[in-house]
């Protein structure tokens, strides 16, 4: 019997993966945008951060410690558990992309975001419709960004100009390239059939790595192209 054609059994066609990813994907960026919104109105956790910044590098720990947890951890997770780590991590994330955002006008980071979201629409795209496979490009991609993570850790010490200049430019090219890679293995998902739970799951795990994606390509613009207060 074809799994996929179950009506209110164990199984269901993944057809609509995508839509429900980039559901997902949007309620996490609108989140983190109104969080950022709330403490930048306040201003006194900006200052507390300036003041203790062993807190806000604890908080960046913290949400990388929570990308990987939940990666590993998600199949054995109730749909309820998921969501609650994905939602955690984007109102996190808002207070932790607060500080940044503070050193911007308003009026240049809406023209990045503006910027980031057509880039970004235009990857995905590309990575939806195109017949190349990319799962070659996505390994490449992976080993490149470990290398911007160690050369961001290093320039924390050196303070570079120059180095800060082409982080900043390759993280734009790797991100674009991730959100491709990561739209087309999403697309390839919608192919397999399961159950409701591991739908949700997947949803939510192609979610966060969207949401990872457009949220980095954001920040690398901002560096290049923001106007600063």
């Amino acid at each position: 019997m074809d799994n996929q054609h179950y009506v209110g059994s164990e199984h269901v066609a993944s057809s609509g993966l995508m839509t429900r990813v980039f559901a997902w994907m949007f309620a996490g960026l609108a989140l983190t945008a109104i969080i950022s919104f709330f403490v930048l109105a306040d201003g006194g956790m900006i200052t507390y951060f300036e003041q203790n910044m062993m807190v806000f590098y604890g908080l960046l720990i913290g949400e990388l410690i929570l990308v990987f947890f939940l990666a590993a951890r998600v199949h054995k997770m109730s749909v309820a558990t998921a969501s609650f780590f994905f939602f955690f991590y984007a109102a996190l994330n808002g207070f932790t992309l607060s500080p940044l955002l503070s050193i911007y006008n308003v009026g240049s980071i809406g023209v990045v975001f503006a910027i980031t979201a057509g880039m970004f629409g235009s990857m995905a795209l590309y990575g939806y419709v195109t017949k190349r496979d990319l799962s070659k490009l996505g390994s490449i991609l992976f080993m490149a960004l470990i290398g911007l993570i160690i050369a961001s850790i290093a320039n924390i010490f050196m303070n570079s100009g120059v180095l800060y200049w082409v982080i900043s430019y390759v993280g734009v090219l790797i991100f674009c390239g991730l959100t491709a890679f990561d739209v087309q293995k999403i697309k390839r998902m919608e192919a397999i059939s399961m159950d409701e739970d591991n739908h949700a799951k997947a949803a939510i795990m192609g979610a966060l790595a969207l949401y990872l994606d457009f949220i980095n390509m954001f920040i690398f613009l901002l560096r290049i192209f923001g106007n600063r207060d």
